[in-house]
């Protein structure tokens, strides 16, 4: 693992991904998307401002909360000339992303507590289901397990719970 230079203006590749604990290719992804960005050599190696490492740290705990990646993106590209976050603006932009965190969270409670008797599917074989689905209301939305999984930009299903909009 290469080690990072204390006096070094700037990263490699490999020091950012070894102190931020992700793989290169996670760096690349990221850079892909314009979440980081770095300089290159003349020898086209890639080098990172140290910020970078408070940017990962950034986008990793925001994905761990289940925050997509579009929206993290919507969010530093809101930051002032492009600026590593600071613990203020972490404080605004997650008191943005609670509104959608609490409706999961509702969400999973619910598949929680009715999880021994629905698989999210609204099949209405089972006549104690306790997620109801009168008529197969949800047949129109498509097939599969539709409560339980929705499209959406970031992928064909989130995995996300539709919560409050489907109950029936």
């Amino acid at each position: 693992m290469p080690k990072p230079r204390p006096d070094a203006p700037e990263l490699t590749v490999g020091e950012v991904a070894t102190r931020a604990g992700v793989a290169v290719s996670a760096l690349h992804f990221y850079e892909d998307k314009g979440l980081i960005r770095s300089r290159r050599t003349t020898g086209n190696q890639r080098r990172f401002a140290r910020d970078t490492l408070r940017r990962v740290s950034f986008i990793r705990v925001a994905q761990r909360v289940g925050i997509p990646l579009r929206l993290i993106a919507e969010a530093l590209d809101r930051l002032p000339h492009g600026r590593t976050p600071t613990r203020e603006d972490w404080a605004e932009l997650s008191a943005g992303w609670r509104a959608e965190l609490d409706e999961r969270i509702d969400g999973l409670i619910q598949l929680r507590d009715s999880l021994t008797d629905c698989i999210g599917c609204g099949c209405l074989s089972i006549d104690r289901c306790v997620l109801r689905n009168p008529d197969d209301r949800l047949g129109d939305d498509g097939p599969g397990p539709r409560r339980l999984l929705r499209p959406t930009a970031d992928g064909p299903t989130s995995g996300r719970t539709r919560g409050r909009r489907s109950r029936t």
